[in-house]
């Protein structure tokens, strides 16, 4: 067998085991825990998505975005209207019938949030490039309230009073199947010539510009995939809980990114346990009802002090041993 039909061979049996995984993870946690600890799985599942496609502006590009709940929100509503409207009336899948059909329904539904949000990153990218620090992020905020003040006033899709009827299709299994692909996604980036493109341009812009680095078009490009994974998973949070304009306000973006501080800027592992962490404390703290929001706010204080480059800093998780240069000198 050549080298590289073992290679494509070795990833697809990756890939079929990450799937085999992430159901039998959903079968067991539908066994073994109760609906509360179910749905706070899910939703940190989907706050690892959001953290770790944010942090692909903000840690890794060195950007500052604060729209990311506008991003999330696109998709989320785009996928909603295409599994609710288009469903039925194209393909003539009723998503209470379950089975393939629906199953397809949902994956197309999903990748077109993603390409909707990407397109809407494009755009709001594209000419917000020549703004940086302060500037960018008082124009990435500007887009995350235009879209849901925008989403407010279409009928279409509920208004004001949220999106009823779309069907309740996501679980545990799809959820983590997102943020696997989020992970690996990123990761290969990271490791690759455009992932260094990046991290070039965070720590010099005009250093790395200097070399021959587009920055412009890396800098959209972050955009654009950062907003397709948040689109994922706005289109998984359609189709887990009610849709609501009130999901996606400013304070969900500066929630996000409070993760991403948190775990470590340009840490993708970081995000993972920042997501996780501020997910499931204050659901710890529920004990201390009155409390809680103090006590929330004071240990995040004191974690920032005693880590103010975040749980893991700028460092990951390398899963694979590196391997020996021919000729190096060992270390002592």
């Amino acid at each position: 067998m050549s080298p590289r039909r073992f290679r494509a061979g070795r990833r697809l049996l990756w890939t079929a085991g990450a799937l085999a995984a992430v159901v039998a993870l959903d079968r067991i946690a539908l066994q073994l825990v109760n609906p509360y600890l179910y749905r706070i799985l899910v939703l940190s599942g989907l706050n690892v998505i959001l953290a770790l496609s944010l942090n692909l502006v903000n840690g890794i590009t060195g950007q500052f975005s604060i729209g990311h709940a506008g991003f999330m929100a696109v998709g989320a509503y785009a996928s909603a209207a295409f599994t609710v409207y288009a469903g039925p009336g194209l393909f003539g899948v009723d998503a209470g019938d379950g089975g393939p059909a629906v199953m397809a329904l949902f994956l197309a539904s999903m990748l077109l949030g993603g390409l909707v949000s990407a397109a809407a990153g494009f755009l709001v990218g594209l000419p917000s490039m020549r703004l940086r620090g302060d500037y960018l992020a008082i124009v990435t905020l500007g887009f995350g309230e235009i879209i849901r003040v925008a989403i407010l006033n279409i009928e279409a899709v509920g208004g004001a009073r949220g999106f009823a009827g779309v069907p309740r299709l996501t679980n545990l299994a799809w959820v983590l199947g997102g943020c696997v692909a989020t992970y690996v996604v990123l990761r290969n980036l990271l490791t690759s010539y455009h992932g260094r493109a990046c991290l070039a341009i965070r720590e010099d812009e005009i250093a790395a510009e200097a070399l021959g680095v587009p920055t412009t078009r890396y800098k959209v490009s972050a955009f654009v995939i950062a907003a397709f994974f948040a689109g994922v998973a706005g289109a998984l949070f359609a189709h887990y809980t009610y849709l609501h304009t009130n999901s996606f306000t400013f304070m969900k973006s500066i929630e996000v990114i409070v993760m991403v501080v948190l775990g470590g800027m340009g840490s993708l592992v970081g995000s993972v346990l920042g997501a996780t962490i501020l997910t499931a404390l204050p659901e710890a703290l529920r004990f201390a009802s009155a409390e809680r929001l103090i006590i929330y706010s004071l240990l995040l204080i004191v974690l920032m002090i005693a880590r103010p480059q975040g749980i893991l800093g700028g460092r990951d998780i390398a899963w694979r041993r590196r391997k020996e240069q021919p000729g190096a000198t060992p270390l002592a």
